[in-house]
């Protein structure tokens, strides 16, 4: 296992990092799955007080079975206000049972209001500083799923030491974070490669044949872990088996070799052939929509399903519309009403409407009954 500076907080963090998310079956689950884990060599260990029993659970273990070198981050979400935020980071401690958090994360710092908050000098920031002068907190990032000019309004508070990305090869909107994180010294931390970056833990045959000979979870992997800028990858397995494939990746930082290359270059070529003039070059400016669709990641979805078949991805995403609030905002591809306000906009003159339509016809999935249809 290989480890890295993670920006201006100098700590180093192991390549791969343990995100308890999904490992949330039984807490002998968890615990099996955080043993698995160290056992690859892994030192951060990151959990969140919206993951339900899993602060809980992990200081549990963190009692009996935790090395002393194991670096922790928890995550709380944006609060309105200083007193809010204090009782969040009390219950948290106390779920951990620590009396100091290595790293805090703003959890969901995905809208204007989300950054307005944190920007308040007399806000919800104000009670992290506070523990932070009191020894109970290390070092504070943020973690996202908000747009770009969020993400750089963020950053440019400059009261955070790191950030927590959503950046795949199947989503490179936000390489531009990555510079600009950069430059201010902060550790990037990458969300879930394995699973929001395509649920590359079960690829679809094409995109297997394309990777080969390498399988597409690894070679997302290597492609994230060969840019020296990111300092470490979320692995978030459910079960212990799950981080199997994951064994050596940890050692494998160097430059992509040619026959990567040539696998990346393959996967380039699919699209373009596959997807022809329809291909939509996520340059985001069809956006604002009048009726609130996120054209782009729309169209995202379409074009893996179609060049790659990544149709159960696809559906997983394209169901999250409407359903997951600031998580995922916009609402499904079948609100456009053809008022054509996007066309002129796109430098691909795509038939954007069209796309649509066909984009929710592919991923809206298999009609539910209803109970009245009886």
């Amino acid at each position: 296992m290989h480890y890295r500076r993670f920006g201006r907080t100098n700590l180093s963090l192991s390549v791969l990092s343990l995100g308890t998310m999904r490992a949330l079956s039984s807490e002998e689950v968890f615990r099996d799955t955080l043993a698995a884990g160290l056992a690859l060599g892994i030192n951060h260990i990151e959990t969140a007080q919206g993951y339900g029993t899993s602060e809980r659970w992990l200081g549990a273990f963190l009692k009996t079975a935790g090395p002393d070198n194991l670096v922790i981050t928890t995550k709380v979400t944006p609060q309105p206000d200083a007193a809010t935020m204090t009782q969040r980071l009390e219950e948290s401690l106390e779920r951990l049972g620590l009396s100091h958090i290595h790293c805090l994360a703003i959890h969901g710092l995905n809208t204007p209001e989300h950054l307005a908050w944190v920007s308040d000098p007399q806000g919800c920031m104000a009670a992290v500083r506070r523990f932070q002068a009191e020894g109970r907190i290390g070092h504070v990032g943020f973690s996202t799923h908000g747009s770009r000019e969020v993400i750089e309004g963020a950053i440019a508070t400059d009261q955070f030491d790191f950030v927590n990305l959503h950046y795949y090869y199947f989503f490179q909107r936000h390489a531009p974070i990555l510079d600009l994180a950069t430059e201010k010294d902060m550790g990037i931390f990458i969300i879930s490669p394995g699973d929001k970056g395509g649920m590359l833990y079960s690829p679809p045959d094409r995109l297997e044949e394309l990777c080969a000979p390498f399988t597409p979870l690894e070679l997302t992997y290597r492609w994230l872990l060969a840019d020296p800028r990111i300092t470490t990858l979320s692995t978030g397995p459910a079960i212990p088996s799950e981080l199997a494939p994951l064994a050596g990746l940890g050692d494998r930082t160097q430059p992509l070799t040619t026959e990567e290359l040539a696998a990346l270059e393959r996967l380039s070529v699919q699209e373009s052939a596959a997807l022809g003039s329809d291909r939509c070059a996520q340059c985001y400016d069809c956006l604002p929509c009048p009726e609130a669709i996120n054209i782009p990641e729309v169209l995202r979805l379409r074009n893996l399903a179609v060049a790659y078949d990544m149709q159960p991805f696809g559906e997983y995403r394209y169901r999250m519309f409407e359903n997951a609030g600031h998580w995922f905002p916009g609402r499904k591809a079948n609100r456009c009403t053809d008022c054509g306000d996007c066309l002129p906009r796109c430098p691909e003159k795509l038939n954007i409407p069209a796309l649509l339509r066909n984009t929710h016809d592919r991923l809206k999935g298999p009609a539910r009954r209803r109970l009245w249809d009886d």
